[in-house]
């Protein structure tokens, strides 16, 4: 069974991006720094070579807000569709296993998963139905799945310090097995800024 990486990623458009680093960064530098973290997620992923690599954007990969910011060369493009975050990455786990494959879901604001990571968490999936790396504000920068249920992604509170846990706890009450990996630190506020080294 192969398994995909499937990096969600929004358009880096200025003034709708990475709107808190506006203050710090300026709507045109914070849209910048989304564009390489999303040049950059690619990159990494897209060298595991125990895995496929795919782009599921927001707008639709046919709007003109993409011109000529997506890598140049991308194994698989799709759109994430309507609905809440739940609701889209449901989506997306649900597809790619009913193709047959196992699935690991990224953002792009997350520079600690390198190439060397990713490629663990592929590993990891051999021998469990689920793995993820909280983050250090309560979310999750990847989360995998050889196994796909809908309750995983249900009556979640997005963008809130609970987000890790109650996943966690979810994945426990379907009796899975989970491996949980190393919490990261995500871009989303100056002082992720600094303590990524960003600045």
């Amino acid at each position: 069974m192969l398994t995909r990486i499937v990096i969600f990623a929004k358009a880096p458009i200025p003034g709708q991006v990475k709107t808190r680093l506006i203050p710090e960064l300026g709507a045109e530098g914070a849209a910048s720094l989304a564009h390489r973290m999303l040049l950059n997620t690619y990159s990494q992923a897209s060298s595991v070579l125990v895995a496929g690599t795919e782009i599921c954007v927001s707008p639709d990969a046919a709007d003109a807000s993409w011109k000529g910011l997506l890598p140049g060369r991308v194994e698989r493009l799709t759109s994430q569709g309507e609905g809440d975050l739940g609701e889209r990455l449901a989506r997306a786990a649900q597809r790619v296993i009913e193709e047959g494959e196992r699935v690991i879901l990224i953002g792009t604001d997350c520079p600690a998963l390198t190439e060397r990571r990713l490629k663990s968490a592929c590993w990891e999936l051999e021998t469990h139905d689920a793995v993820i790396h909280p983050t250090f504000d309560g979310g999750y920068a990847l989360l995998g799945l050889k196994r796909f249920d809908p309750s995983i992604f249900s009556d979640m509170e997005w963008s809130t310090p609970s987000v890790a846990n109650r996943t966690i706890g979810k994945v426990k009450a379907l009796g899975w097995s989970m491996h949980l990996g190393a919490t990261l630190q995500d871009v989303d506020d100056p002082d992720d800024l600094r303590a990524a080294g960003i600045l």
